[in-house]
């Protein structure tokens, strides 16, 4: 969720996770598999990948979790903990950041679905009053624009400085104080006419949520997402710990300063934008029954996978709460990444039964190479293994 610059050149050792029956080896490439199953994972470029990220671009630990109809693998790299030099945990839960949009816009849509709520009705008519000043008018904004971000409205990130929440992670932020901050700044752009990333769009789909039903939006996302998928390492916290085991997520406050612990911090500063925590199973799961139409009628998935350009020269392009990104070699896999305090992850998936999540715990503070090389394993899980016409595995 949050956008900021990166910085880091600390290096720390490999280690990859692996079966319970064997002990993890330092310096070694092997990965950590369910013992029933096994992925069809590319077992040389991906521990490579989630090596470069604890070596090369300087984060303390990463994981990789991949899932096909075959089973799941998990790969892990580095530390958990910069102190006690713990390793990742196979089962790690962690910030996910923005990726609370996909949970946030599937309970919206289940709204809709339910005629609760128009997605081209304007957010005037549940939220009157709210989206006034500076030329920001909620007359003139619909439910869809903000889950596409082609609202205009600007960014409340661009006003709240991470260096400030990572003085004070504990500090609690009211959801309408952060849009007010927000409101105090002239549109981006005209609704409807460009796209530009606004977390404060998904405040206003929570507000929308909780206006609607009468209860907020985290229970909301229990009720409609996390209970039906049983979804037992997914949280919309309330506190500021990470439940279960986690690595410890870090910040670094300027170039060459030492790593910040900010494991614990509030997260009201991400609300329906982006505070909730997850673990690459979970988040797979979650992937898959989406894709599969298990939380969706098809009309309003149909609406999240109709998607417009972003502008980026990659390709990737934005739907409701679900960003498409295409894959080498032809093909799209579907989902979004996130950035919180403390960690950076991205997730996604394919249309024939294939998900993958990575995550590293570092931000802010991070390097430009670190996002990168993120992608890159997320591509290559999805990647991976892909049937060729023959229906052979792909070299």
């Amino acid at each position: 969720m949050i956008r900021h610059p990166r910085t880091l050149a600390s290096t720390l050792a490999l280690v990859v996770a692996v079966g319970t029956a064997q002990a993890a080896l330092p310096g070694s490439a092997a990965a950590t598999t369910a013992a029933e199953s096994t992925a069809c994972v590319d077992h040389s470029r991906l521990p490579e990948l989630l090596h470069r990220l604890t070596t090369v671009d300087g984060a303390p630990g990463a994981l990789a979790e991949v899932r096909d109809r075959r089973g799941s693998t998990v790969l892990t790299s580095g530390v958990a903990d910069v102190r006690s030099r713990a390793r990742v945990h196979r089962d790690s839960r962690f910030r996910i950041g923005s990726m609370t949009k996909m949970f946030t816009a599937t309970a919206l849509l289940q709204l809709v679905g339910e005629r609760r709520v128009d997605l081209d009705a304007p957010v005037e008519r549940y939220l009157p009053g709210v989206v006034r000043g500076h030329g920001n008018d909620g007359r003139r904004i619909t439910v869809r624009q903000l889950l596409q971000h082609t609202s205009g409205l600007p960014d409340f990130l661009d006003h709240l400085k991470p260096q400030d929440v990572v003085e004070d992670p504990l500090a609690r932020h009211d959801t309408r104080d952060l849009v007010d901050l927000a409101l105090e700044h002239p549109p981006v752009f005209e609704p409807g006419t460009g796209w530009d990333y606004s977390n404060t769009g998904y405040l206003l789909v929570g507000m929308i949520i909780e206006r609607v039903t009468g209860h907020t939006y985290g229970a909301q996302i229990r009720e409609r997402v996390i209970e039906p998928l049983h979804l037992r390492e997914t949280y919309v916290p309330l506190g500021t710990a990470v439940p279960g085991p986690h690595p410890r997520g870090y910040a670094q406050p300027g170039e060459g300063a030492p790593l910040l612990d900010v494991t614990r911090v509030s997260p009201s500063v991400g609300g329906a934008a982006g505070s909730m925590i997850s673990s690459g199973t979970d988040v797979n799961r979650f992937l898959a029954a989406l894709l599969r139409g298990e939380l969706l009628r098809p009309a309003e998935l149909r609406e999240m996978m109709t998607v417009r350009p972003t502008g980026n020269a990659d390709g990737r392009a934005y739907g409701l709460g679900l960003e498409s990104r295409p894959l080498p070699g032809g093909g799209l896999y579907w989902g979004h990444t996130g950035d919180f305090l403390g960690y950076e992850t991205m997730a996604g998936a394919t249309v024939d039964g294939r998900q993958a999540t990575v995550m590293v715990n570092l931000g802010p503070g991070s390097s430009d190479a670190q996002s990168d090389d993120l992608e890159a394993a997320l591509r290559t899980a999805l990647s991976a293994c892909r049937s060729s016409a023959s229906g052979a595995p792909a070299p």
